[in-house]
């Protein structure tokens, strides 16, 4: 584990990832210029930001990065860190959806964000705890067992190399296993660290703690204001999940939070692989050496952001984990946000909203490493006005009424019900002195919810529980000191500051002298 004197990189929750131990947090030199119009503007920093502006840059373009943060200080920083040739959408269920065609397109795009990982790896000789590693998912029960056929048949279609076997490195029994050589793993902010020295080295520029709040068009210029500062720029990336405000992606695609262990066991029975188990929702378990220790690194319990109970979460997860393995501590515990698009392919191009050159890219499900790298190529293909064959097939444009009209009905319905019922069926009666220190709750005074936390001190700060992005009410997340949208994933921290969008405005600070 890190000590309190060694630096820290920020993340977008109160718990500690292995990846941001023991890396310099930043001091990057702002090298902005006022009066220069860039010809590409990236939003955010995190891996499809940081991997389309260094294309970009390489290729000629003038380019800057704003990041409301710091380099890696959202799902980047808190991914399990799994490169793989499968992905959550299956490739049966993309060949229903979008036809063989286009599963074979997916599964290219899936191996070519895996190959310009490597491919930068090897160009900048990048010491990111890359390592090689066979994959293997394995079912428990019949069920289980014919969906494994499905993703067998969904995979070989596609040239996905696989196999089925009988031995698989999991203490749990099994009925029956796929086998995936040619996977990897490795650290992803290392990794990321890399790509913005390497940006900045080839004369990037890289704003941290600068939040776009909007943009404006002039002539043909886009124009992104942060406070008193203006950055012009003739394209502009939204690399930020769901880009800012009200607009289609937050109906097409829904927040999920995960849930991540790094376990020290008694037993040197580390699985030397990438282990899925195929439970709803699975589990995932892979090693990795932090500081010289050898953790295993276990996952799952997602559920969708702000409905389930985090620490529930934990506990069932860390219970799951210690029914199966040895353990003797858990090093550490942390969980990230990812999106599902409704239909199950990313959504990356231009916006359809927006003015022509604002172009954004989200709905990676599980695979943002991979998808979140080819996103990145995609993009700077399409601002250089080369040719893409994944443009059209993952253009924010597209309507698919029938692929996910049944996920897309319960998805929104959802959504409906946390902003009406949140209003009126819910009938809090904790009083503020109730309030223990370390936790927050949404509470009534005088009739009226607060979104009220009290720190270790005692002081309590309060705020609007109405989210700024579309008017639903936030919950709180014990686990990473947040309050989280259960609408569309906005997250804020203690003192109602944006952590995670597409809120751009804080949530609105109460006065409580008259309560206390």
């Amino acid at each position: 584990m890190v000590t309190k004197n060694d630096p820290i990189i920020a993340r977008d929750g109160a718990l500690q990832s292995p990846w941001q131990a023991g890396l310099n947090p930043g001091g990057r030199q702002n090298l902005f210029q006022a009066d220069a119009v860039y010809d590409v503007l990236v939003i955010g920093a995190g891996i499809t930001g940081m991997t389309a502006a260094l294309l970009l840059q390489n290729a000629g373009r003038k380019v800057l990065i704003a990041d409301s943060h710091t380099p890696g200080f959202g799902t980047t920083g808190g991914t399990s860190a799994h490169i793989n040739t499968f992905a959550d959408t299956t490739y049966k269920e993309a060949e229903s959806a979008f036809g063989k065609e286009g599963a074979q397109v997916f599964a290219d795009a899936v191996n070519e964000g895996f190959g310009l990982i490597k491919a930068n790896i090897r160009t900048y000789r990048i010491d990111c705890d890359f390592e090689p590693k066979t994959g293997y998912v394995y079912a428990e029960d019949d069920e289980q067992a014919d969906q494994l056929d499905d993703i067998y048949e969904g995979a070989k279609a596609v040239g996905v190399s696989l196999n089925y076997t009988i031995e698989v490195p999991t203490p749990l029994a099994f009925q029956t296993a796929l086998e995936f050589p040619g996977q990897a793993q490795f650290h992803p902010l290392k990794y990321l660290q890399a790509l913005a020295s390497a940006f900045t080295v080839a004369g990037g520029v890289i704003m941290e703690n600068t939040k776009i709040e909007t943009l404006e068009k002039e002539a043909d210029i886009h124009v992104g204001l942060a406070g008193e500062v203006q950055v012009k720029a003739r394209n502009i990336i939204y690399a930020t999940h769901i880009p800012p405000g009200i607009n289609s992606y937050s109906l097409r695609c829904a927040p999920y939070r995960s849930y991540v262990l790094g376990v020290k066991l008694k037993t040197d029975t580390y699985p030397d692989a990438l282990v899925y188990d195929m439970q709803e929702p699975y589990h995932y378990f892979r090693t990795h050496v932090i500081g010289g220790e050898k953790l295993l690194i276990a996952g799952g319990n997602d559920h969708k952001t702000g409905h389930d109970d985090p620490e529930a979460a934990f506990a069932d997860l860390e219970k799951y984990v210690r029914k199966h393995y040895n353990v003797s501590s858990v090093k550490y515990q942390w969980s990230s946000q990812y999106y599902v698009p409704v239909d199950g392919f990313p959504y990356i191009g231009q916006m359809p909203e927006a003015s022509k050159g604002v172009f954004c890219a989200t709905g990676y499900n599980g695979n943002g490493m991979m998808l979140g790298t080819i996103a990145g190529k995609i993009l700077s293909d399409l601002i250089q006005g080369k040719a893409s064959k994944y443009e059209k097939i993952f253009s924010p444009s597209r309507l698919k009424p029938l692929a996910g009209f049944t996920a897309f009905v319960q998805e929104n319905a959802d959504v409906a019900y946390h902003f009406v019922a949140d209003r009126f069926n819910i009938h809090e009666t904790d009083s503020l002195k109730r309030l223990q220190p370390g936790t927050g709750k949404v509470v009534e005074v005088d009739g009226k919810k607060i979104a009220a936390y009290r720190d270790d001190q005692g002081e309590i700060f309060a705020l609007s529980p109405v989210c700024t992005h579309a008017g639903c009410i936030v919950n709180w997340n014990g686990e990473e000191k947040s309050w989280d949208c259960p609408c569309h994933g906005a997250r804020y921290d203690i003192r109602g500051q944006v952590l995670t969008g597409p809120a751009v405005l804080p949530l609105r600070t109460l006065d409580l002298e008259s309560h206390e």
